[in-house]
């Protein structure tokens, strides 16, 4: 499972951050940060999903209310 995260899309709302420790609040920016990302495009951030982590992953993605957060299964289809 991978998470991507397009921090342009991000408005700070930091409920991310309280769902999964991966998301640190980023003040400075008013965005959040996705930690051991890697930048796979302009402002999209995606990182592997360790399996004890699956379950705050994806409710990271679903209280994003920008949706900017998107997990994808091992197949590659997108769910959430």
């Amino acid at each position: 499972m991978r998470v991507e995260f397009d921090r342009d899309t991000c408005t700070g709302m930091f409920q991310c951050t309280a769902e999964w420790d991966a998301f640190e609040e980023n003040r400075e920016d008013g965005k959040a940060d996705l930690r051991d990302a890697a930048e796979e495009d302009e402002d999209v951030f995606v990182r592997e999903v360790p399996e004890d982590a699956e379950f705050d992953a994806k409710m990271a993605a679903r209280v994003c209310p920008v949706d900017a957060i998107r997990v994808y299964d091992d197949d590659g289809e997108q769910i959430v």
